[in-house]
C-alpha cells in the first residue's frame, strides 16, 4: 500500500451517493478486474461479507482477510479484505479502495479514514466510496481526484408517526442503547411475535444469526442500534426512528441529518422502493430535515479528523509530543484523545512502565500494545491497566505472554451459562484475547490461542443469539403467523385425545365441538393460536357433524347429569 503524499491524485476516483447505490459492489467488480487489489471496510462484520463474495469468485487460496480479531492469509494471495485499521502497510496492490468514507469526520475513528484518503493508493487504479457530503473535502485534500456520483436505486419516502405496534411488518425500528433496544423487542415480543436484535457490540456471529432470523422471516421487525446504518443490507421496508438523540462517547447530541440518512436509507433495497418514519413518542421529523433525507441533499462535511502518522519514537516523551501535532491544511482537525493515546497517557505516569521503556524498540513495543482495543468499556484506567500487563509480559526475559497467564485470562470467558448481559460481557472479554492472539510474535502457540479464543468467541455467540431469541421471540407465535402468511394451508394434526397440534405447535384441545384454547390470553400468542386452530379445524368440526347427523340413534347416550354424550 503506497502512502506518497506528493501523489495523492493519482488514478484516485471517489464513488459518493446515498445507501443502496451498489457503491460496494462496484469496488469488488474493480478489484477483481486488477491481478491484486485490496479493500477497507469499517466493520469486521462487512469484511468477513465481502471476503466470502471473493473467496466465491476467485477461490480461498487468492484471498486474505485482515482484522483485529482475525487474520485468514494463504501462502500467496492476490487480494486483501480487510477492517480499514487492519490494512497492512507493507502490502502494494494494483487497486485500493476504502468504503464509508465520511467516517473520516467520526470523532473517535475519523483519523484513520483520513490518513487513508490522504496516502493510501493503489498503484493503478484508487476508488474511495461513500457520501456525497465528501465531495468538497476530498475536491480540496486531493487536487485532480475524479468523481462519479451514484443515484439511489430506488424512492425513499417519509411516511409519518406510527405507534411500535402498529409498525408494519418488515420495519426496523432504531434506538440509541441497548436498553431502548431490549425495551423496544420485548414489547414487540408481546404484541407481533417477537423481533431480532442488532448491536454494535455483538460478535459478527451473533449478528449474522439474529439477521437470518428477519431475512428468513422468522420475524418480521429488527430493532438495532445504528449500527444496522453501515452496510447490514436487509429486506427492510420501513425504518421507524425509536430515537433521533445518541451518547457519541463524550456527550448526549441530536445526530446530524447525514447520520439519519445513513440510518433511514436502509428501507428499501435494489429497485424496492422504502419508507422511514418515527415511533415510541418520538415527534414528526422537521419539514425541512424530511425534505433532505427524501432528496438526499445534505450539507457537505467540512472538518476531517486527523492524528500525526510520521511518530517520534526515540523517546517516551517524543511520542507523545509527536501525538500532539496539529495538521497543517485547514480541512483537518486534529482528533481528540482515543482509546490508544489515552492508554498511552496512563501508562506513561507508571514508574514500573517508564522504567521498561529504555529504547526505540521498547517505545514502538509500547505503541503497539497500546493498539489493543477497548471492547470491555469497564473504564479508561481498568483498561490502561490490562494494557500495561501486556507490556510488561512482553518486556520480560521471554519476550511474550506467558501462556499460563494467557490461560488464566481466557479461561473467564469459557463459561456458556448467564443472561445476556452476562454473556455480552464475557464475549467483550474474549475479543480482547482473540485481537491479542492475533498478534503471533507476542505468544509461544499463537496458531493454538487463535484458534481456542476463535472457538470460545464462537460459543459465546451461539449462546448469546439464543438468549436473545428466548428472550425476544415467541417462537410459537412467530411461527404460526409465519405459517398462515406463507401457506394455503396449516399442517395440523389432531390426536385421538382431541389435542391440536398446528405446524408442529400445540395449540390447544377439541373436546366435542368444543375448542379449548391452550391459552385466553389476548397477546399474540393467544391470537395467533386460535387463529391458526380456527384454520383447521372448520373441516374437522364439519366432519364431525355429518357424522353426528348420520349416526344411528344407539350412537348417542344420557350421562348421569341428563347431558347427551355422543361417542
Amino acid at each position: 500500500m503506497s502512502f506518497n503524499t506528493e501523489t495523492r491524485a493519482r488514478q484516485v476516483t471517489a464513488v459518493l451517493g446515498p445507501t443502496n447505490t451498489g457503491k460496494t459492489h462496484l469496488a469488488i467488480e474493480r478489484m477483481l478486474g486488477h491481478s491484486t487489489g485490496m479493500i477497507g471496510l469499517p466493520l469486521r462484520l462487512l469484511a468477513r461479507e465481502v471476503y466470502e463474495k471473493v473467496v466465491a469468485r476467485v477461490g480461498v487460496a487468492n484471498v486474505a482477510l485482515i482484522t483485529g480479531e482475525e487474520k485468514i492469509k494463504p501462502d500467496n494471495p492476490r487480494y486483501w479484505v480487510c477492517t480499514v485499521e487492519a490494512m497492512p502497510r507493507d502490502v502494494d496492490p494494483d487497486f485500493l479502495a476504502i468504503d464509508e468514507i465520511q467516517l473520516a469526520a467520526d470523532p473517535e475513528r475519523g483519523h484513520v479514514f483520513t490518513d487513508r484518503l490522504l496516502n493510501a493508493r493503489g498503484r493503478q487504479e484508487t476508488l474511495f466510496l461513500g457520501a456525497g457530503t465528501m465531495r468538497d473535502a476530498i475536491a480540496e485534500l486531493i487536487p485532480g481526484a475524479n468523481f462519479i456520483a451514484r443515484p439511489r436505486l430506488s424512492k425513499l419516502t417519509y411516511a409519518g408517526e406510527k405507534k411500535i405496534t402498529r409498525l408494519p411488518a418488515r420495519s426496523a425500528i432504531v434506538a440509541f442503547s441497548a436498553a431502548e433496544v431490549y425495551e423496544i423487542a420485548e414489547l414487540i415480543r408481546r404484541q407481533r411475535g417477537g423481533a431480532a436484535v442488532v448491536l454494535g457490540a455483538l460478535s459478527p456471529r451473533t449478528r449474522n444469526a439474529q439477521v437470518a432470523m428477519f431475512q428468513n422471516g422468522d420475524v418480521d421487525f429488527i430493532v438495532a442500534t445504528d449500527a444496522i446504518g453501515m452496510g447490514l443490507n436487509l429486506d427492510v421496508d420501513h425504518v421507524a426512528l425509536a430515537a433521533t438523540r445518541k451518547f457519541d462517547g463524550q456527550v448526549y447530541r441530536e445526530l446530524m441529518p447525514a447520520e439519519l440518512a445513513q440510518i433511514a436509507g436502509r428501507a428499501g433495497r435494489h429497485l424496492n422502493d422504502g419508507t422511514f418514519g418515527v415511533t415510541n413518542g418520538i415527534p414528526s421529523l422537521a419539514p425541512e430535515l424530511i425534505e433532505q433525507l427524501e432528496n438526499h441533499a445534505f450539507e457537505p462535511i467540512k472538518t476531517l479528523q486527523w492524528r500525526a502518522r510520521d511518530l517520534d519514537f526515540s523517546t517516551l516523551p517524543a511520542l507523545r509530543e509527536s501525538l500532539r501535532r496539529s495538521p497543517r491544511e485547514q480541512r483537518l482537525q486534529r482528533a481528540r484523545m482515543s482509546d490508544d493515546v489515552a492508554a498511552l497517557e496512563a501508562l506513561a505516569e507508571e514508574p514500573e512502565v517508564r522504567a521498561l521503556v529504555t529504547n526505540r524498540g521498547a517505545v514502538m513495543k509500547l505503541w503497539d500494545v497500546c493498539q489493543i482495543p477497548d471492547y470491555r468499556k469497564i473504564s479508561t484506567q481498568n483498561h490502561a491497566e490490562l494494557v500495561g500487563q501486556v507490556y510488561k509480559h512482553l518486556q520480560g526475559d521471554e519476550g511474550l505472554i506467558p501462556e499460563s497467564w494467557f490461560q488464566s485470562q481466557v479461561a473467564f470467558a469459557e463459561v456458556t451459562e448467564g443472561d445476556i448481559d452476562t454473556l455480552s460481557t464475557r464475549l467483550a472479554h474474549i475479543r480482547t484475547w482473540t485481537f491479542v492472539a492475533n498478534r503471533s510474535d507476542w505468544l509461544k502457540n499463537a496458531v493454538f490461542w487463535q484458534e481456542r479464543t476463535r472457538e470460545i468467541e464462537d460459543k459465546l455467540s451461539d449462546a448469546l443469539h439464543e438468549r436473545l431469541t428466548m428472550r425476544f421471540v415467541d417462537r410459537r407465535a412467530s411461527a404460526l403467523v409465519k405459517g398462515m402468511r406463507d401457506k394455503d394451508e396449516l399442517t395440523a394434526q389432531i390426536a385421538d385425545d382431541g389435542s391440536v397440534v398446528v405446524e408442529s405447535h400445540h395449540v390447544g384441545k377439541l373436546k366435542g365441538f368444543r375448542f379449548i384454547p391452550e391459552t385466553q390470553a389476548e397477546d399474540l400468542d393467544g391470537r395467533a393460536s386460535r387463529s391458526a386452530a380456527a384454520q383447521v379445524l372448520t373441516r374437522e368440526l364439519g366432519m364431525r357433524a355429518r357424522r353426528v347427523v348420520s349416526a344411528k340413534a344407539d350412537a348417542f347416550k344420557l350421562d348421569r347429569k341428563g347431558q347427551i354424550v355422543w361417542k
